[in-house]
């Protein structure tokens, strides 16, 4: 690849590298048992969506420390994409989400296929099925990442990281879990978002990739630097997107947050703005499994009111500002300071 940044062909490079090796591997379910294709389908199908963005930050930490392209390097920055393949597995099977790019979740589509068999308790076989594919993508993405074809030498250097991405992303959806219904909160919000999603999405395949190249240690301080704002400016836009955006263009129920009372920014925002009144209203919205439209109306009605929304887009700028700003302190090549900065607004000004 030159040094001119070709987001699409990249994409299309990460794209082919995830096909082929989970058609692989779901060739191999198959091979233990026939009845384990539709599981084996999920496998297949896992990552066939995505920005490939956390492949691109792994790419880019690898070059900014000043190495050249390499197929290898993109076969283990490939490997992020599975670490998100089986965080969503699982986090659609926590909150129960009935739709991820607008298609049936993996918990979803496995009980379509159980029912059809017309047996008992395929709910929750489903749910069971769908949380073992969410752990085989895990363990896939550990063996993409060493199989890859980079020396067991530079691998070695990502190891420590690749567990403190495991623990990390476990605490974070944990962290959720525990919050999940409680009144609302933005440090606590903010918490969640860092250890949930901010860190694998932008700083760790920052890192990765920069512990695969060899970056010496300034370097990786700029790499948290600029990583972890704009991890957390990435989920705060999908935290406002997931109630204000067009369904259509997300591919996520607008009141999945509310159903579920996700401890997300905006809802703590809201919370704190709110008056009493307010407030009592929103307890008996928040949670409810029976809502409709005309609620998601009254709830954004609420929020813009409360110019919530324009405080969470206050915060995605200011985490923003402050990850360029330590990028351009870097001492990365220019082509590389140039592709993180288009990845930065890919991050935060998009609409789904």
């Amino acid at each position: 690849m030159s040094e001119r940044w070709d987001p699409a062909r990249f994409r299309a490079r990460i794209d082919v590298v995830l096909r082929d090796f989970l058609t692989e591997e779901a060739g191999r379910l198959v091979a233990v048992d026939e009845a384990l294709a539709p599981v084996a389908e999920q496998v297949r199908g896992a990552a066939r969506h995505g920005k490939r963005m956390r492949a691109a930050f792994c790419y880019w930490g690898w070059r900014a420390a000043g190495q050249p392209d390499s197929d290898a390097l993109v076969r283990a920055a490939a490997s992020m994409e599975l670490v998100h393949a089986a965080a969503i597995v699982h986090d659609d099977l926590i909150d129960d989400s009935p739709l991820r790019h607008g298609l049936p979740t993996a918990h979803v589509a496995l009980e379509a296929v159980l029912a059809r068999d017309g047996r008992p308790g395929v709910r929750t076989a489903a749910r069971s099925l769908a949380m073992l594919v969410g752990d085989q993508l895990m363990a896939l993405a550990g063996r993409l990442f060493t199989t890859s074809g980079l020396p067991a030498a530079y691998l070695a250097r990502a190891r420590d990281l690749w567990a403190a991405l495991a623990r990390e992303l476990v605490a974070g959806a944990c962290l959720e879990i525990l919050h999940t219904g409680r009144s609302p909160d933005t440090d606590t919000s903010l918490k969640v978002v860092r250890y949930k999603t901010a860190k694998y999405t932008v700083e760790h395949p920052l890192l990765i990739g920069g512990l695969l190249a060899g970056a010496a240690p300034a370097l990786r301080d700029t790499y948290r630097a600029y990583g972890l704002p704009l991890g957390e400016a990435f989920q705060l836009r999908d935290d406002l997107l997931g109630l204000f955006g067009d369904e259509e263009r997300t591919g996520k129920a607008g009141l999945d947050d509310l159903r579920a009372h996700r401890p997300t920014a905006l809802l703590a925002e809201t919370w704190q703005a709110a008056d009493a009144g307010q407030r009592a209203w929103l307890r008996r919205i928040l949670g409810r499994d029976d809502l409709d439209a005309t609620h998601l109306h009254d709830v954004r009605r609420l929020m813009v009111e409360l110019k919530a929304p324009q405080r969470v887009e206050e915060m995605i700028a200011t985490r923003v500002e402050r990850a360029t700003r330590a990028l351009d302190a870097a001492g990365a090549p220019p082509h590389a300071r140039r592709a993180l900065h288009a990845l930065a607004l890919q991050a935060t000004d998009r609409l789904h």
